[in-house]
Parts: structure tokens; C-alpha cells; sequence
């Protein structure tokens, strides 16, 4: 009976300290995914307001969907609705922002991003909205997976 406890008092705190460390790796890895996350964002937007689409689209996965009205939609439908609708020729009609932004973390390589876009600028009244993003580590970076913005 006593090496039974003796074991146990040496083993409750090694599981201890292994799950300690285990919450600790998953808490510095959520916290890099954050800062990527919201750098690229940051950056998505630095791109827009210099005017170059293709940039800001570059924050997209190639197989990325955006829920619309009729449901969702993929690349070549997202950049046509950022042409026609944000864009006058190579400009923005108006400078992007994002703010409050959040991420939860979904697993190892995803992640669920939400927050705020303010759309400003250009003598046009100021509209904003909010987002969730579905976003999933590539080898490129954290890339947009779904987009749904309203």
C-alpha cells in the first residue's frame, strides 16, 4: 500500500505539470494565430486603400465562399462583387478599416475571426458592418476560408 501512494504522489503531479504545459502550448498558439490573423487583416486592408484588389484578395483561399443572398458563392463571384460594387476602376470608392476583432480558435488550423469594417472616406457617408470569417492556416499564411459580412 505504501508504493501504491508513493507512486500515486509522484505521478499526480507529473500529470499535472504535463496537462499545465499542454494548456500552456495551446494558449501561446492561440495567442501567435491572433496576432497573424489580425496583421493580415490589417495588412488586407492597407491593401485595399492603396487600390490593389488582387493584393487584398490574396487573404482568400483559393477554394474560399462568401454567403450572399441567393447562398453562398466562391472567388470569382467575391472578386466581381468587390469590383462592381467597392471599386471605381482601379480605386476603393472608399478607405476600409477593421476593428474589434476576435479570434476563437477552432483547432490547430482553424479559427473563427469577428469583428467590424467601417467603409469611409470620399465624401460618401460612412457605412460599417460586421463580419465572421472562417479562416484556415496554409502554408501561405492564415487565409480566408468563408466569408460572411453584413
Amino acid at each position: 500500500m505504501y508504493y501504491k501512494k508513493r507512486i500515486l504522489a509522484i505521478l499526480i503531479p507529473l500529470l499535472l505539470m504535463f496537462a499545465f504545459s499542454k494548456v500552456q502550448a495551446q494558449a501561446t498558439n492561440a495567442e501567435i494565430a491572433t496576432q497573424q490573423i489580425t496583421a493580415a487583416m490589417d495588412s488586407s486592408a492597407s491593401e485595399w486603400n492603396k487600390g490593389d484588389l488582387e493584393s487584398f484578395m490574396n487573404l482568400y483561399n483559393p477554394s474560399a465562399t462568401m454567403m450572399m443572398p441567393s447562398g453562398p458563392v466562391g472567388l470569382d463571384a467575391i472578386r466581381a462583387l468587390y469590383v462592381n460594387k467597392y471599386f471605381n476602376g482601379k480605386m476603393p470608392k472608399q478607405n476600409l478599416r477593421y476593428s474589434e476583432m476576435k479570434v476563437r480558435m477552432l483547432g490547430d488550423d482553424y479559427a473563427l475571426l469577428t469583428g467590424a469594417f467601417t467603409l469611409y472616406g470620399n465624401n460618401l457617408p460612412i457605412r460599417s458592418g460586421r463580419y465572421s470569417l472562417v479562416m484556415i492556416h496554409t502554408k501561405y499564411g492564415w487565409k480566408i476560408l468563408h466569408d460572411h459580412s453584413g
